[in-house]
């Protein structure tokens, strides 16, 4: 099981509607995680509901997405014996 990372807080926001969320993201605190594939450069982001907004009336919560698969993680194997 891998080890839980600090959580990164990068932005926070209200949600205006059910369909619509207003954010701000800090970008200084996610430049070191931009990660890049096939030439694009992105960023992983996890934006969470909170049951109760905060005192200055956020009600969104986002934070860099850190997690990476364990590579000490057992592949499972492919087994042909069936259990019946």
């Amino acid at each position: 099981m891998s080890k839980k990372e600090e959580t990164i807080y990068c932005g926070s926001g209200k949600v205006m509607n059910p369909k619509w969320l207003k954010v701000t993201i800090n970008p200084s605190k996610i430049s070191e995680y931009i990660q890049e594939y096939n030439g694009n450069k992105f960023i992983k982001l996890n934006i969470n509901l909170k049951d109760e907004a905060d005192q200055y009336g956020k009600d969104v919560s986002i934070s860099v997405d850190t997690w990476k698969p364990d590579a000490e993680a057992p592949q499972a194997e492919a087994d042909d014996d069936l259990p019946f």
